[in-house]
């Protein structure tokens, strides 16, 4: 049974990013710039954010973080949005979700520039990720493909199922396997908490894609021997056991999927580290795009 390890993989992409960006200060060029948008005091949303400035600072990419108060117009902050559209020194921009109610996501996010949205929420950058056109890709989706491609899992001619029909993980990440390309040509079923038969319809799966949201739903029973198990899922779990008084846990009930599994991604250390590594890629690609 082979161990997944995002963490080492995302340290190789940082790296080969780094490099770059060093290439690129040898000639004199700017380097990349991420801006990220936060309204609120939220701890994970801050916790998130710190992580950008962070990641950015170990590739040698700028980071600006623009913190807004709960107060902000709606109208206030989308003439915020106008201001990093315009501001040729940013090359990618993140809006962290969700908004107070009082402002429009939909409107937000129609808003933003699409040659700058790393996150690729747009509407244009969905509709180019459906025609296999993509110049950014959702940042879990993307990771997850990464993180396959470089731990020599080959998705062309399996069954993959993706449990899970997110906008930003599910579906692209179902589209991402099907496509016709070097990570793709997988035969893909998507699955939900609708799904009939959910356990049977896993258990027929050669790569088990799991984005369910549900701590440990998925034990071995929903997992064919000699599978590959794609945990995408994050949890906190309250564990007195533990010094910090939780556990974190996946979308898979670990110990006992991992007895059955050809590969498996642990959590934390598998797709996670991935997700913010990708987000640099994007901000790469958008910075290549105008240099």
């Amino acid at each position: 049974m082979k161990i997944i390890d995002g963490k080492k993989i995302a340290e190789e992409v940082k790296n080969e990013i780094a490099k770059k960006v060093q290439q690129w200060i040898k000639e004199e060029k700017p380097v990349p710039h991420l801006a990220a948008m936060i309204v609120g005091e939220d701890g994970a949303s801050k916790t998130y954010i710190g992580s950008i400035e962070r990641s950015c600072r170990e590739v040698g990419f700028t980071s600006s973080i623009y913190q807004y108060p709960e107060t902000i117009t709606e109208k206030e902050f989308l003439d915020a949005i106008d201001f990093l559209n315009r501001d040729d020194e940013v090359d990618g921009y993140i809006i962290q979700l969700p908004l107070p109610k009082h402002i429009s996501t939909e409107k937000v996010i129609a808003h933003v520039d699409p040659k700058k949205d790393v996150d690729c929420f747009h509407p244009i950058n969905n509709g180019k990720l459906f025609l296999g056109e993509a110049e950014f890709l959702p940042a879990t989706p993307y990771g997850t493909i990464e993180l396959m491609k470089r731990a020599g899992i080959e998705a062309n001619g399996k069954h993959c199922v993706v449990v899970g029909r997110s906008n930003i993980v599910g579906k692209p990440l179902a589209m991402l396997l099907a496509e016709k390309s070097p990570q793709g040509n997988a035969t893909v079923t998507i699955c939900h908490s609708r799904t009939k038969n959910l356990k049977e319809v896993c258990a027929s799966a050669d790569i088990l894609l799991v984005a369910i949201g549900q701590p440990e739903m998925i034990t071995a029973e929903y997992v064919k021997e000699g599978a590959t198990v794609i945990d995408i899922g994050i949890h906190r779990i309250p564990d007195n056991s533990k010094e910090k008084g939780y556990r974190i846990c996946g979308d898979v009930k670990y110990d006992e999927v991992a007895q059955k599994c050809e590969a498996i991604t642990p959590v934390p250390g598998g797709v996670g580290p991935m997700t913010m590594t990708c987000l640099m890629l994007n901000t790469m690609h958008a910075y290549e795009r105008k240099h």
